[in-house]
C-alpha cells in the first residue's frame, strides 16, 4: 500500500510537532525535521511506538545545502514528496529603536530565506515527480496586523502569505497548491518564553500582556491550539485547488476578513 510522504519543519516540538503527530495518524510517512534532533528523534519515537512511520532529518532552514540534502534524504527514504509544512521559526522582541540590526538578519534568515529555501526544495521534487503535492506556510495572525516590539517578524510573516500567492499562480500548472495557516496566540514554547520579555519591555505585568495584548482581539479571550493547526493541516492536505494560495485565519475572531 503506498503512503504519501510529509515533511514539516520545526517538527521537535510546538505546532510543528502537533501536526507530524496528526498527520502520522493520517496515513502519511513523517519527515521530522528540526534543528534539534534530541527533541525530533523524541517525536519519531512516539510515531514509530504507535505503529506509523517516520524518521528525524537535521535541517537548517537557514542553509541552502542543509534544506537540499533534508529533502533528498525524504526521498531516498520514501520516495515522494507529497506535503511539506515551512514552519520552523524563533521569535525576537525589542523595541523597534533599540531593535539590533544582527537580530532583524537572524530573524530573516530563518524566516524569509528558511520559508523561501524549504519550499523551492519542496517545489522542485513535487515538479519533478508529475504528480504535484502541497506547501503549507505556518503563518499568523501577524501576517495581517501589526504588533508592537515585532517589526521583523511581522515583516516576515507578511511576506510569507505573499509567497504562498506567487506560488499558487506558479504552481497551479503542476498541480502545486499552495497555503498559509495563520493561527493567533499559542502558548508554545515560543510564546511563552514572549510574555515575560514583553512585560519586561513594555513595563506592565505578565497577565496584563496576554489579557490586554495576545487575547485583547480575540472574541472569546481564548488562545489557539497547536490541535487546531494540526486539524487544519490535515484538511488541506485533501484539498484539491479550491482553496490555494489562500490565508486561514486561526484566531479566535481576530482580524476577521
Amino acid at each position: 500500500m503506498f503512503h504519501k510522504s510529509v515533511l514539516i519543519t520545526g517538527a521537535g516540538s510546538g505546532i510543528g510537532k502537533a501536526c507530524a503527530l496528526r498527520m502520522a495518524k493520517e496515513g502519511y510517512n513523517v519527515v521530522v525535521a528540526d534543528i534539534n534532533m534530541s527533541t525530533a528523534a523524541e517525536v519519531v519515537k512516539e510515531i514509530t511506538d504507535d505503529g506509523n512511520a517516520a524518521i528525524a532529518v537535521f535541517m537548517d532552514v537557514t542553509s541552502e545545502t542543509s534544506v537540499e540534502v533534508g529533502f533528498d534524504t525524504m526521498m531516498e527514504t520514501y520516495g515522494s514528496c507529497d506535503l511539506v509544512m515551512s514552519n520552523a521559526g524563533i521569535q525576537i522582541v525589542h523595541p523597534f529603536e533599540e531593535y539590533p540590526f544582527e537580530d532583524w538578519r537572524k530573524m530573516m534568515a530563518i524566516h524569509a530565506d528558511g520559508a523561501f529555501l524549504v519550499a523551492r526544495a519542496a517545489y522542485r521534487r513535487m515538479k519533478a515527480s508529475g504528480k504535484g503535492g502541497r506547501i503549507v506556510f505556518t503563518g499568523s495572525v501577524q501576517s495581517f496586523v501589526g504588533s508592537k516590539l515585532k517589526e521583523p517578524y511581522n515583516f516576515a510573516k507578511h511576506g510569507v502569505a505573499g509567497l504562498a500567492k506567487s506560488i499558487a499562480r506558479e504552481g497551479a500548472e503542476h498541480g502545486i497548491y499552495t497555503y498559509t495557516i495563520c493561527p493567533s496566540f499559542i502558548k508554545t514554547p515560543l510564546v511563552e518564553k514572549q510574555i515575560p520579555e514583553q512585560a519586561q519591555s513594555l513595563g506592565i505585568t505578565e497577565e496584563e500582556v496576554v489579557k490586554n495584548i495576545m487575547l485583547r482581539d480575540t472574541v472569546d479571550g481564548e488562545f489557539t491550539t497547536v490541535e487546531d493547526v494540526a486539524n487544519t493541516l490535515a484538511f488541506l492536505a485533501n484539498d484539491q485547488g479550491a482553496l490555494t494560495g489562500q490565508s486561514l485565519r486561526l484566531t479566535h475572531g481576530w482580524a476577521m476578513m
